[in-house]
């Protein structure tokens, strides 16, 4: 049967060869493009250039002025050293640790260390592995950074044992925040502020896969799975692993959840799933007309009203 159909045989072993060679490439391909740190070309640069007409601009004036204290502390895992900034707020017995975006940096954070300052807080704003001046490989979409924020609130706590701690996060710093929250962590953090964070790894990139390169089911399918293989040995997780939704039914912090309402990147409807999930104490906000990662820009006013009037219950 073999010598009958030997051409047939080779022909098929071939195309098969090809195709599984394809996505293989294929899939380190999106890999890079998703899980290596450099130049995103689907991501909108980050302009140094402040103007007056920012909503934000004297929250990002008071940023540029505002004495830092630069700490530098090792990652959970040793690898790599870590870059945060500290500024301190006089005899304040309350800190706030901020955690930034995808391929964004601390800085970026500037206009929300303004408000948390204004409200009292001393601020820490690490740089996650792998962004700005940190150290790393691989960006892990929160759920190695996890461990991370771990490590700085036990340093924070350390030093400052009558402290009280929140943990607040945008976009994937949100979802970093929201993972960090099913954690055991130091009973000196007593809440969760994450904005437009998603519910799931593996469903974020599926969700960037249809709606940044309009891939359709097939060939996202089996596209993301070989993704998440190739993630599992490089960074040291499967995709779907990465879940703030089962992270925050473990969570006991009362927990902030607010998201923009035409936020497309992380689609609106995901703050609904990450709600849903959480069984602490908890409060919604969804602000009208905001995109992904714009709610305080969008609406300062109202957006700094949120956050204190729902801290005030539990950081005090």
């Amino acid at each position: 049967m073999w010598h009958k159909h030997r051409k047939l045989w080779i022909s098929l072993i071939t195309i098969l060869t090809v195709t599984i060679v394809a996505f293989l490439s294929a899939g380190m391909y999106f890999f890079n493009v998703a899980c290596v740190p450099g130049h995103k070309s689907f991501l909108s640069s980050n302009s140094k250039v402040i103007k007056k007409s920012d909503p934000l601009y004297q929250q990002k004036i008071w940023y540029q002025k505002a004495p830092k204290q630069n700490i530098k502390m090792r990652s959970s895992d040793n690898k790599y050293i870590l870059d945060a900034n500290y500024i301190a707020y006089p005899h304040s017995k309350k800190t706030v640790v901020i955690l930034h975006g995808y391929m964004n940096t601390k800085d970026t954070m500037g206009p929300y260390s303004a408000m948390f300052h204004s409200l009292g807080y001393n601020v820490l704003m690490p740089d996650a592995r792998a962004h700005g001046a940190s150290q790393g490989k691989y960006i892990g979409y929160g759920w190695v950074e996890k461990s991370d924020v771990k490590k700085w609130l036990s340093l924070l706590a350390k030093k400052n044992p009558n402290d009280k701690i929140v943990i607040f996060g945008v976009s994937m710093g949100a979802a970093t925040a929201m993972m960090t929250a099913g954690e055991k962590i130091p009973h000196q953090v007593k809440a969760v502020v994450e904005d437009c964070g998603y519910s799931n790894v593996k469903d974020e990139i599926e969700h960037e896969a249809q709606d940044i390169y309009n891939m359709p089911a097939f060939p996202r399918f089996p596209m993301v799975e070989i993704l998440s293989v190739i993630n599992r040995i490089k960074v040291g997780y499967f995709l779907k692993d990465g879940s703030s939704v089962n992270q925050l039914k473990k969570n006991k912090l009362p927990t902030l959840f607010i998201h923009g309402q035409k936020d497309t990147f992380v689609p609106t409807k995901m703050v609904y799933e990450n709600y849903r999930a959480n069984h602490s104490k908890k409060s919604l906000w969804i602000v009208k007309g905001a995109g992904h990662a714009k709610s305080f820009q969008t609406n300062p006013v109202d957006y700094q009203k949120h956050v204190d009037k729902f801290l005030h219950k539990y950081v005090h």
